[in-house]
């Protein structure tokens, strides 16, 4: 019986960074769900128990860190990656409190291999 592939959960604002990220990981074997905004994942009633959050930083409303406190006090404890098109010594700190595991500044040249470090690693 072969493993069921690991789910991403992709939240950026921009759609065709969603669809060009969800074509290569879905190449990579990965089962992806797109979410267009922060309120979209929110809203998820059916949030997998294993797998990885990817989200992007700057989007409107509410921001990349935001979007993982709120998910943190609502007890989902899945491993994030935050994608930035600029990264400063500020976000990464504040990115690490939150305990998001990596900060990857666009263009994401070592995605794919983000997602599986923290997936072998567990939450």
């Amino acid at each position: 019986m072969s493993k069921a592939p690991d789910v991403i959960l992709l939240v950026d604002d921009d759609a065709a960074v969603r669809n060009a990220l969800k074509f290569s990981l879905e190449m990579e074997g990965f089962s992806v769900r797109l979410y267009p905004t922060p309120e979209a994942l929110l809203a998820e009633t059916d949030l997998p128990a294993d797998g990885c959050l990817v989200i992007d930083y700057r989007m409107p409303e509410i921001d990349g860190l935001e979007l993982v406190e709120r998910l943190r006090n609502r007890g989902v404890a899945l491993p994030v990656l935050l994608i930035s098109g600029r990264v400063t010594r500020s976000l990464r700190d504040r990115a690490s409190g939150l305990g998001i595991r990596d900060v990857l500044e666009k263009p994401l040249s070592d995605l794919v291999g983000s997602i599986r470090r923290v997936l072998d690693d567990g939450p």
